[in-house]
């Protein structure tokens, strides 16, 4: 085998459970950022602009960012998701198949029903929200810093001669908005909305994966007499793309609360932010809980298509299959 990757069979190691959802849930999150962060981008713009609003919708929201900070303004934010996500999968899938192998009561070989697939996920969501809170906090933090980036703006005042005592000085990259996040707020600051978060993601990890087995079954079921270990790639990737929406359906006023408590400081709990969407709401205007789902919804199958699948890969192939 000179030349070639060996897995875990062929060198004749057999690593824990553990470690092997670890490193697939790392390779999947990785791909979820590369497929998605565009999307995101869009969504929390969208979530986050002040009433009156800056944006029309979706694609006004792409237009203008792209006008006036050009491709890479889609991508801002990204060194957090892209150095998080790899952790916050790697928690999720360890978490999740952790809670599973709990419920299975030792015996790996047991099949759960979908109402423990969703019991195992939900008790994932509650531990994913530790780690996606502040996580996500610096990316909203990022994604709503408008107009170019934020190092070439302080390079240009500093030229001119225009930075002003005492101005607010644009966040240079994740790791300056995370100390400076922790030096002016603490650790509080860097879990601001965590009882939204929670409230988020427990409901949607619980549908997230029962939405994802729940199609592999009815797939194989049609199509492989059953069997979900003969699923073909279009399948897996059809089942992780509609796992996507599943997982956004029970949660999406939650995450527009989330955004704006992290970006507006205004706020000074998560009642009075739900209070002030009350507020936009009153006299029919609903949409405003619902603001940026097209880019979500847009973003959720290729994203959640493209995790599942490389988690999948990269489990067979650590699993020697």
């Amino acid at each position: 085998m000179s030349g070639s990757v060996l897995s875990q069979k062929q060198v004749g190691i057999v690593l824990p459970s553990w470690v092997n959802d670890v490193v697939a849930g790392t390779v999947g999150g990785w791909a979820q950022v590369v497929s998605g962060h565009p999307f995101d981008t869009l969504k929390v713009r969208l979530q986050t602009q002040p009433n009156p609003p800056k944006y029309n919708g979706a694609m006004d929201c792409l237009r203008i960012t792209l006008k006036e900070e050009g491709p890479a303004g889609l991508y801002k934010g990204v060194t957090s998701p892209l150095m998080g996500i790899g952790i916050c999968n790697a928690v999720m899938f360890a978490a999740n198949g952790t809670f599973r192998r709990m419920l299975q009561g030792g015996d790996e070989t047991k099949t759960l029903s979908i109402l423990e697939i969703g019991t195992a996920g939900s008790m994932a969501g509650g531990v994913m929200a530790f780690v996606n809170c502040p996580v996500e906090l610096l990316k909203v933090k990022l994604q709503t810093q408008y107009g170019p980036s934020a190092g070439a703006i302080v390079a240009k005042a500093v030229i001119k001669g225009e930075a002003e005592a005492g101005a607010i000085k644009p966040y240079t990259g994740v790791l300056d908005a995370g100390i400076r996040t922790f030096r002016q707020q603490g650790l509080k600051g860097l879990y601001r909305g965590m009882d939204i978060t929670l409230l988020r993601d427990i409901p949607s990890y619980f549908s997230y994966f029962v939405t994802y087995e729940g199609s592999k079954r009815i797939l194989a079921h049609f199509n492989h007499h059953g069997n979900v270990s003969e699923l073909s790639t279009p399948e897996l990737l059809l089942a992780g793309g509609v796992a996507g929406f599943g997982a956004w359906i029970p949660c999406y006023p939650q995450d527009v609360i989330k955004s704006r408590m992290q970006s507006n400081l205004k706020y000074k709990n998560t009642l009075e932010c739900f209070r002030s969407l009350q507020m936009e709401a009153a006299g029919g205007n609903w949409k405003v809980w619902f603001k940026g789902f097209g880019p979500t919804m847009a973003r959720a199958f290729p994203a959640n298509a493209a995790t599942f699948f490389f988690y999948e890969l990269t489990m067979k192939f650590m699993r020697g299959e």
